[in-house]
């Protein structure tokens, strides 16, 4: 996604949000348009040399479940997917019949602290108001267990309620600067191992190339 002209609005909550009719909409296209993105590949690959046997991961935004959830569970992890898209959790319960994927905005999420051993969060945020994308970001290094592990991607811009084109459909997206992005994980408690911006080509006629942050990061652990 990448910001083409400014308009405002609040986003609606949960299942009824634009970010669920649009999804909805997308459907399996999306898996196409973004399949085989190889900074996504490398940070899962990551996870997995890092991650402990059987750990418990959390997938914001799971979309049709591959390739994170499919990868994570063949290396032996627990991931539960969750995504605003009745559709996309539909196409990721028949795709990878291994992780357990649930209809749930992350704003709903309640209660689960340092309950993660890893959370991935790819591109999860862009439609959300931009005092909820604040609010999540604050909410994910209280989400791990000291130690865990994030990976999180999202393009970075100075855009708040943006209006643009995106996979044929129009969309509104919120974000910061790649700076700001960074400033607010470590503020989260997270210590950032990696991070990259590259772009990437969308496989999808009404797609253009989009800016890309890709961040890997740590827990502190408690002095």
């Amino acid at each position: 996604m990448s910001p083409e002209s400014a308009s405002h609005s609040p986003l609606a909550h949960g299942p009824e949000s634009p970010a669920a009719a649009l999804f909805d909409a997308v459907g399996a296209g999306y898996e196409t348009a973004f399949a085989d993105l190889p900074e996504q590949l490398a940070a899962l690959d990551w996870l997995i040399a890092e991650l402990g046997p059987g750990s418990k991961v959390l997938d914001i935004g799971s979309g049709t479940g591959r390739p994170t959830a499919e990868r994570l569970v063949a290396a032996g992890h627990r991931v539960t997917g969750i995504d605003v898209s009745a559709t996309m959790v539909e196409l990721a319960r028949e795709r990878v019949p291994g992780a357990t994927f649930e209809q749930l905005d992350a704003r709903d999420l309640v209660d689960d602290d340092g309950a993660w051993d890893a959370v991935c969060a790819f591109f999860a945020f862009l439609q959300l108001p931009r005092a909820d994308l604040d609010a999540q970001l604050d909410r994910l290094g209280a989400r791990l267990v000291p130690g865990g592990l994030l990976a999180f991607a999202t393009v970075p811009a100075e855009a708040d309620g943006v209006e643009i084109e995106w996979l044929g459909h129009r969309a509104r997206v919120t974000s910061h600067s790649t700076e700001e992005l960074l400033v607010r994980l470590r503020a989260a408690g997270l210590e950032i191992v990696h991070h990259g911006v590259s772009v990437f080509r969308p496989n999808h006629p009404a797609a253009g190339p989009e800016e890309q942050l890709f961040v890997h990061a740590r827990k502190s652990a408690p002095a």
